[in-house]
């Protein structure tokens, strides 16, 4: 399995609190960043093709850094090698958007899949337990 490509967030807005409205103040800027910078990488995709039939997300786990990450298998169904983009997001268990990244699998064989793997950008509240959910949002063929 190969990490092809993730678009990220940067830094998270930066307080001297500690409190739990400065936690969930970073925590909403992470995320309205993550979401921006995630659309930003899908809009600039000329002539993609809506392909989320064409992809598959495994389980997520939590991995050594304690971020999410969860395998995505795209499937190329046409008779030419292809790129996927694929937006993930990572939710709680009511729905709520923890993160969201855009993982890039490059040059996928013509009637082949391939691999690669969404990271979170942070630390994922209740990754730990499992709690943690990921979906695709957006995928295109290209």
């Amino acid at each position: 399995m190969a990490i092809v490509g993730i678009l990220g967030l940067g830094a998270a807005a930066c307080s001297d609190g500690d409190s739990p409205s400065d936690n969930a103040s970073k925590a909403a800027d992470a995320v309205a960043s993550a979401t921006a910078r995630a659309g930003d990488k899908i809009d600039e995709i000329k002539g993609g093709i809506d392909a989320r039939a064409d992809v598959r997300l495994g389980k997520p786990a939590t991995d050594g850094d304690g971020r999410s990450t969860v395998k995505v298998t795209a499937r190329n169904t046409t008779d030419e090698s292809k790129t996927f983009a694929v937006q993930v997001s990572f939710k709680d268990p009511d729905g709520k958007l923890l993160d969201t990244v855009v993982v890039t699998v490059d040059d996928v064989p013509a009637g082949r899949s391939k691999d690669g793997t969404a990271r979170s950008t942070h630390k994922l509240d209740g990754a730990d337990k499992g709690e943690v959910k990921a979906n695709v949002t957006t995928a295109l063929r290209y």
